[in-house]
């Protein structure tokens, strides 16, 4: 079968790695409810990219449900036992980079895709060793304004990489698109991501 892929995501940092990987999509932007009663982190970003490629999937036609292909993604920070998501304004991310500096903490990412088949989901997780940042550098990145539609109000392929000391595990999980789950997830659910490459968007 030849699908069409949908990306349920207003992120252009999860744009720019389908593009950097050739796929062909298109963007469906579902309004979707992100409270959760959910504690667990990685349960919380399976949930939430679920929930938002369903939703996705049901703005589309009927006719071309069958086809369709819709990726969801979600993304958060995990420290000191707190889930951070984005902020909600400049002085909640300087709360949150005064809580990450100088700590290890946690990015998961969760991806789901929706096909007339069912829901498929999975996450990844990766450990980031974060330096020491002063209050002066911690007021001067926020009024950058990169934190603020951020999880866990920084960007680590943005300025926040001046503080990053190291990453364990997959890079991209950390700018929001595990990249190799969702490879191996597409296998498990018996679809090439080569021969998708190549034939997205060519219903």
């Amino acid at each position: 079968m030849k699908y069409e892929l949908y990306l349920a995501s207003a992120s252009p940092r999860r744009r720019e790695l389908l593009d950097m990987l050739g796929f062909s999509y298109t963007l469906l932007l579902p309004s979707v409810d992100e409270s959760s009663e959910e504690k667990d982190p990685a349960m919380l970003v399976r949930e939430l990219s679920a929930r938002k490629a369903c939703a996705a999937f049901m703005m589309l036609p009927e006719e071309k449900r069958k086809n369709a292909l819709v990726l969801g993604s979600d993304t958060v920070v995990y420290a000191g036992g707190e889930i951070l998501g984005k902020p909600k304004d400049a002085a909640d991310a300087a709360r949150m980079l005064s809580a990450l500096e100088g700590t290890t903490h946690e990015v998961l990412s969760g991806i789901s895709f929706v096909t007339a088949e069912g829901v498929f989901s999975d996450n990844d997780r990766t450990v980031v060793h974060f330096g020491e940042m002063s209050p002066e550098e911690i007021d001067a990145y926020v009024a950058t304004a990169e934190p603020m539609d951020k999880a866990g109000a920084y960007a680590v392929q943005g300025i926040c990489s001046l503080w990053i000391d190291g990453i364990e595990g997959c890079h991209f999980n950390v700018i929001g698109l595990p990249i190799r789950k969702m490879y191996t997830l597409l296998r498990k659910m018996g679809i090439e991501p080569i021969k998708l490459m190549e034939s997205a968007g060519s219903v």
